[in-house]
């Protein structure tokens, strides 16, 4: 058995074997683990952009949700301030017309004022001009001089009190 060639050649192929084979593992771990951790890099890569990507999303997701709050509290204060408004105007409205109906029955009260004084200034004259009528064809010199002397003494009495 140590004499045969094929013996030596088959303990020199599994030495060679051997040699060759922890320098080959060497290089083909290195190479895997090189390519494992290129993947593992990769992956994680790929997770902090998915991260990334849920975040961005999330926030989106939340600014859309404030978005829509802001405009639905946007579109109830408007509502509320054309209420309001409206209110406003109609109430302004109302007291408009309330204040122009209270001029215009104060202009007919002065109105009515005005004409009845007028009336009794022209009733007082017609009155004066009929009785001097009356005095000047009725009454002889005599009793216009009594009338007017009793008219002074009355006025005179009059005045005092």
């Amino acid at each position: 058995m140590f004499a045969d060639p094929q013996f030596w050649v088959a303990v020199s192929f599994f030495l060679f074997i051997g040699a060759i084979f922890n320098p080959v593992r060497k290089i083909l771990t290195s190479s895997l683990d090189n390519q494992i951790n290129e993947i593992k890099n990769k992956i994680k890569e790929a997770e902090k952009i998915k991260n990334e990507a849920q975040n961005t999303l999330s926030e989106l997701k939340k600014r859309e949700e404030e978005v829509e709050k802001e405009i639905r509290e946007l579109k109830f204060n408007s509502e509320k301030k054309i209420l309001e408004l409206k209110d406003l105007s109609s109430k302004k409205l109302s007291e408009q017309i309330n204040k122009r109906k209270l001029q215009a029955e104060d202009k007919i009260d002065q109105l009515v004022r005005e004409m009845n004084f007028s009336i009794k200034n022209f009733i007082t004259s017609a009155a004066i001009d009929a009785t001097i009528d009356l005095i000047n064809k009725n009454l002889s010199q005599e009793k216009k001089s009594k009338l007017i002397g009793e008219s002074i003494k009355e006025l005179n009495n009059v005045l005092k009190n």
